[in-house]
């Protein structure tokens, strides 16, 4: 993609629909006059006059306790520098994004239009009654030092520079996992830091509390050493001015256990690191490019412990895992502030969490066979789903037992289950999904990849890394229409239509015609449909000239699929074939089936739509909780309807003991876990929170989730094809751009799963 196209997009991410990344949505009933005088006059007076009675009502009767500011005045955006605080906005809408995403956390940001230390500090001071935490965002060093310093002890609420401390308390954390391997005490190692802005002093100064001597820790800044001699530092890096004067940085690296940057990229050689002593710990940290290129790294010495700010190399220094999490834990108990208990509390929970045996969503997530504590898993991943309920609990306890806390939790098993819920509204399927697509990117086939917007899924499954694509259709509309793209990737591109694919074409009609001459169709009839892109694509995955293919943009279902079923066939030992679709809802994702495929399945029938579907939420690192849906409960209608869901769950429970289904249920007490308790304690759902639901007819499955999506703007990723033996899946007809990308993910995700279970079978 050139630089153009990239910036295009980028703006256009930004501007359209709707400008912007946030907005603000009601949290109340607003459809009547009654429900309007209760949100606004008259009503609103009453909450107010609570709160002026006792400030700390605030709390109880408005947004403040899950609120923050993010709050910059533009001085440090990035790797932009000082762009003013109106282009710093995208920026801090961004950082708005994350903590709801992670954490659950309402954001509000503040572009303050002043560089003025005492301006600034008073502006910030005027706005918190408004919010229960303030976060701190590109402002340079050192007045944000001072800024921090000031707004810290003028006010009772949590305030915290993530550049600073974030940077600080997940380096830590991987610096404490590290040394641990390494087998070395933190009050023995020399470490050397490239690197003097904020983000470097406030790790040293959390490494000093974690036990590394102050004398021990060499700084460097772009002019050099930092010594006693020097006359241009700041009082804050005085404290590490113990370099001796002229020292370079090849120098200070000889025999040091660890290097810290947050400079420069490639100014570490291969050299400088085997000056180094045994077992070295290297925090190569600048972006894009580390201070020492990682397999250059790994390749110069085989003992070294390495972390980066990269996500495509192990053990990624990266800030999401702590500032959504820590802020979490303050606002859930009313923290006046955040100390250094609560920051190293949050160390230790990251370093402990990392010691844990991984989820098998998280190793799935990162094409790991299983992820373990070592020299390339030093901290936790970014997904990783415990991060809530390990790093948020651990501040909350410290803020208690330091006492800073003015609302305590006292039922920490009831706080977990609260934490888990806000974990549930955040959609991180499609991360995990892509993610775990990058792993082991696959050669999917675009049918129908000269029409734009499949092109441009195609763009982005290449730039993102998700998939190899190869591009089926009329060779120059597909050329003309790269070029306004600007897609200038050199991929595959093919025309069954013409001569150049003549010899292919012919070929495949061979084997086809081979396989099917029995059931009706002749030679000619096979290469007539070798024409077809849809017959041409299975073929070229049924042959293993690509791994995967996708296609019905532009098609009906049943158009679509009939040469699938022709050509492609069902997996070994299955004899149906059916469709679910995962559902990215506001409980999480849940998936429907089935949505597509068989009009009115019996109750064998639905017993196998079960057992795929479960498969397959397996297959994305989720244990299936499975509600056979119906319009009766448990018995209640003697229609054939209700009957054959409940001849389905009677087999399920029979054959399938462990696994976790039942019905028939209505969809309300399936999705209510209190109304099913309540009236249905002996279901194996009771207690559980359903995440799949199995319809008994194909219109209730498609009518369900096509007004999910619609009604309630619910993300759906499917159809997506089950009991196939080649990983291939069908487009909704005129799917969006992001929705074809999803399902191109499912296809390579797909294809590894069907690869790994061909390999165990041959062994």
């Amino acid at each position: 993609m050139n630089k153009y196209s990239k910036r295009r997009e980028a703006l256009l991410y930004h501007a359209k629909p709707t400008p912007g990344k946030i907005q603000v949505v009601p949290t109340k009933k607003y459809a009547t006059q009654r429900d309007l005088s209760l949100a606004y006059s008259p009503g609103v007076a009453e909450p107010c006059l609570e709160i002026a009675k006792d400030v700390n009502n605030v709390y109880k009767y408005t947004a403040k306790g899950n609120l923050v500011a993010v709050i910059t005045n533009g001085t440090a955006v990035l790797g932009l520098g000082d762009i003013g605080p109106e282009a710093s906005k995208p920026v801090m809408e961004g950082k708005a994004l994350l903590f709801k995403i992670f954490a659950g956390i309402d954001v509000f940001d503040i572009e303050v239009g002043t560089k003025d230390i005492d301006a600034f500090v008073e502006t910030v001071k005027n706005i918190a009654p408004t919010f229960g935490g303030i976060n701190l965002e590109d402002i340079k060093a050192p007045e944000s030092f001072e800024i921090e310093r000031r707004l810290v002890e003028e006010l009772n609420i949590p305030v915290m520079h993530d550049d600073q401390h974030g940077t600080a308390i997940i380096s830590s954390a991987a610096l404490l996992n590290a040394l641990e391997i390494a087998k070395k005490k933190t009050i023995d190692v020399k470490i050397v830091v490239s690197g003097a802005g904020s983000a470097a002093l406030a790790c040293a100064n959390l490494y000093i509390l974690l036990g590394v001597k102050a004398e021990n820790i060499i700084m460097f800044d772009k002019d050099g050493v930092l010594s006693s001699e020097r006359t241009d530092l700041s009082d804050l890096q005085k404290r590490y001015a113990h370099g001796k004067a002229g020292t370079t940085l090849a120098e200070a690296l000889v025999g040091a256990d660890v290097f810290l940057g947050l400079s420069a990229g490639n100014i570490m050689s291969a050299e400088m690191l085997l000056g180094m002593a045994k077992n070295p710990i290297v925090f190569a940290m600048a972006n894009p490019i580390p201070e020492i290129d990682y397999d250059l790294a790994i390749a110069t010495r085989k003992d070294i412990i390495m972390a980066t700010g990269r996500s495509d190399h192990p053990n990624q220094v990266n800030n999401v895992l702590g500032f959504p999490y820590i802020f979490r834990g303050a606002l859930d108990v009313r923290a006046t502030k955040i100390n250094e208990e609560m920051k190293m509390a949050a160390v230790h929970a990251l370093a402990d969490l990392a010691k844990e045996p991984v989820p098998e969503q998280v190793n799935i997530a990162y094409g790991e066979t299983r992820l373990n504590f070592g020299k390339e898993y030093i901290i936790p991943k970014p997904f990783d789903p415990r991060l809530i309920t390990q790093v948020a609990p651990a501040v909350a306890r410290a803020a208690m037992n330091s006492g800073v806390a003015l609302n305590p939790i006292t039922d920490w098993d009831k706080y977990e289950e609260e934490l888990l819920e806000r974990l549930g509204s955040d959609n991180k399927m499609v991360r995990l999904l892509t993610n775990r697509a990058k792993t082991d990117p696959k050669r999917v086939v675009f049918a129908e990849a000269d029409h734009l917007d499949v092109l441009k899924a195609a763009q982005i499954a290449y730039e993102e890394g998700i998939a190899h694509p190869i591009l089926l259709g009329n060779k120059e509309l597909i050329l003309e229409l790269k070029e306004e793209l600007g897609f200038d990737a050199d991929v595959p591109i093919f025309d069954p239509k013409t001569k150049e694919e003549d010899k292919r074409r012919m070929k495949y009609a061979e084997i086809y015609w081979q396989s099917r001459q029995r059931r009706g169709i002749s030679l000619l009839d096979a290469q007539k449909w070798m024409r077809e892109r849809n017959y041409f694509a299975a073929m070229m995955v049924n042959e293993g000239d690509a791994d995967a293919m996708v296609s019905g943009y532009s098609r009906s279902y049943p158009s679509t699929v009939k040469p699938l079923m022709q050509l492609i066939g069902k997996a070994p030992g299955i004899t149906l074939i059916a469709t679910t679709n995962m559902m990215m809802t506001n409980r999480g994702p849940m998936f429907l089936s089935d949505t597509a495929i068989n009009p009115n399945p019996t109750a064998d029938e639905l017993a196998k739509i079960a057992l795929m579907t479960a498969k397959t939420v397996r297959m994305f690192g989720m244990e299936p909780v499975i509600a056979m849906v119906s319009f009766s409960n448990f018995g209640s209608s003697s229609h054939e309807s209700a009957t054959k869901v409940r001849e389905a769950v009677a087999y399920l429970h029979k054959y399938y003991p462990d696994l976790i289904v039942d019905g028939e249920i209505q969809t309300d007490f399936a999705l209510n876990p209190e109304m099913l308790k309540n009236k249905f304690p002996f279901s194996k759902l009771a207690g559980k929170k359903v995440n799949t639901l199995i319809f008994p007819n194909l219109e209730a499955a498609n009518i369900n989730y096509k007004l999910l999506k619609e009604l309630y703007k619910v993300d759906s990723i499917g159809p997506i094809m089950l009991g196939m033996e080649k990983a291939v899946h069908i487009f909704q007809l005129g799917a969006s751009v992001e929705e074809m990308v999803n399902m191109v993910a499912v296809s390579v995700v797909d294809a590894q799963e069907k690869e790994k279970r061909k390999k165990m079978t041959t062994k």
